[in-house]
């Protein structure tokens, strides 16, 4: 185990991944390990996670992917099946490293990918349950057509001025992502098969307005989980709803962790 600072970065696979640990460390509370979008890094949480453990009287572990933020970059084009490997071969290193025990995951977009991913791909025992804010199982057209728009605000200058404040190589990171994304071959991506195989109750968070899925993708998890899967409506909200609604999807998440955390287990995990 890593001796966890508040912040710093992980040697994982080869890269360096900066990381903050916000609240009490994985051998004195529940902790909240959170995974980011397709564009995201540390920061462009913002103080959701700060809010988090507050909340919860959890500790919320939040990290940069390798190619996000300040953590090591690599190079375009990214491999189509990049959310496995993090799931599957990067993910399992980094709870190892900071020593987690018990807790949940908390992905969002990509990242929730990642963690539905997990979950059903590794029967981790520490994990007791998923939430996943604004999750897709399968591409769409609305999903594509946006990430292609996306793309567009990228090459005319707009966006890439306002990513390149939070990732050390934002050519590589936008370039790396939207490439997979815009990928003909990427058109058949799937993971559903992998919810048949999550043990842990599982919440979804969407904005009633996001421009990237539909209730589809609510429907797969509801079709293909065997266990509880609770969903919470964001109303107003777009992709990003822990940004665009940010007391409503705390209180939904704080209410989550503490059903599984304090209520389940008998542990006193909401701050007094």
């Amino acid at each position: 185990m890593t001796a966890l600072a508040s912040s710093g970065t992980l040697p994982i696979g080869g890269s360096e991944l900066e990381y903050r640990m916000i609240g009490p460390l994985p051998d004195a509370a529940p902790t909240i390990v959170m995974l980011h979008e397709g564009l995201g890094s540390v920061r462009l949480w913002g103080d959701f996670p700060d809010k988090l453990a507050a909340a919860t009287g959890a500790g919320v572990f939040v990290y940069s992917r390798a190619g996000y933020g300040a953590s090591s970059p690599i190079e375009p084009p990214w491999p189509l099946d990049y959310m496995h490997g993090e799931a599957l071969d990067i993910l399992p290193k980094v709870l190892d490293a900071i020593g987690f025990q018990r807790g949940l995951l908390l992905g969002h977009s990509d990242g929730a990918s990642i963690a539905a991913i997990y979950a059903g791909g590794i029967q981790d025992h520490r994990v007791r349950g998923v939430a996943l804010i604004a999750p897709h199982f399968i591409t769409e057209a609305i999903g594509l057509a946006a990430i292609a728009r996306t793309n567009d605000d990228y090459r005319s200058g707009v966006l890439k001025s306002k990513l390149a404040r939070w990732h050390r190589d934002v050519d590589s990171t936008f370039d790396g992502w939207s490439g997979v994304w815009l990928d003909p071959a990427f058109r058949d991506w799937d993971i559903s098969d992998y919810l048949a195989y999550i043990r842990v109750p599982v919440a979804i968070l969407q904005g009633t307005d996001d421009q990237y899925g539909t209730m589809r993708q609510i429907e797969i998890a509801q079709e293909e989980c065997y266990c509880p899967v609770d969903v919470t409506m964001i109303a107003g909200a777009a992709h990003s709803p822990h940004r665009e609604a940010q007391d409503a999807t705390l209180t939904a998440v704080t209410e989550f962790a503490d059903r599984i955390l304090r209520v389940h287990e008998g542990t006193a995990s909401r701050a007094a």
